[in-house]
């Protein structure tokens, strides 16, 4: 948190996926103003996704506001509501640590504790986190046991030929973009981390979808 000030810089995060269709990010902001102007806090911009799916781990606002957490331009992220922010549970909790880092905490309006400037909040996030934890190792169980099985039934699992690379490569990105580490997803697809980094820059996979910073 910034020390020179009581008062909290807050950056303000919405987003809709369609444009029109009953949609209007400005329903989230204008709420989302309001709750910084009952807290005191100074807001120090708005990032908005409009028409963007949330589907996307690489958004246009949510990566300028990422680069700007980093740079320390605000203490706090706010957004109307979790799953305007974050495409999963992992995803959320790789922002969250790389904001934790950074000393930028997070509040969302409409999800209940979820407001890691008090100690309740970053207790419930935590146990998010353990959630997250167990779920990337029975993914990453499921992974390991699809190959032995394959193996056993003396299926090819030497180097990958063209399509068994391309797929490889589709879910090495899929688990990045999902909050996984790069050693994690070495294991996952048994492909060597700096290999995995090459291919994925080759194929032009790796600029137009970068891990979030923080992730290990």
């Amino acid at each position: 948190m910034s020390p020179k000030s009581n008062t909290l810089r807050v950056a303000l995060y919405a987003r809709v996926s369609t444009v029109g269709h009953g949609q209007d990010v400005g329903l989230q902001v204008d709420e989302l103003r309001q709750a910084a102007a009952q807290r005191g806090w100074t807001i120090t911009g708005d990032y908005i996704d409009d028409g963007v799916s949330g589907s996307k781990a690489s958004r246009p606002a949510l990566d300028r506001m990422m680069a700007d957490a980093q740079a320390g331009r605000f203490d706090v992220v706010a957004v109307w509501k979790l799953d305007r922010l974050a495409r999963s549970v992992i995803h959320l909790l790789a922002m969250t640590e790389a904001w934790r880092e950074w000393g930028v905490g997070l509040v969302s309006l409409r999800d209940a504790h979820i407001d890691t400037t008090t100690p309740s909040g970053r207790f419930v996030l935590q146990i998010l986190g353990a959630v997250a934890e167990l779920e990337k190792g029975l993914i990453q169980e499921r992974v390991v046991a699809g190959v032995r099985r394959a193996q056993a039934a003396g299926k090819h699992c030497g180097r990958p030929r063209k399509a068994t690379a391309d797929k490889a490569l589709l879910a090495a990105k899929g688990l990045l973009e999902q909050g996984w580490g790069w050693r994690a997803v070495s294991e996952a697809t048994g492909i060597q981390k700096d290999t995995l980094r090459r291919r994925l820059n080759e194929a032009g996979m790796l600029a137009q979808n970068p891990p979030l910073a923080g992730a290990a």
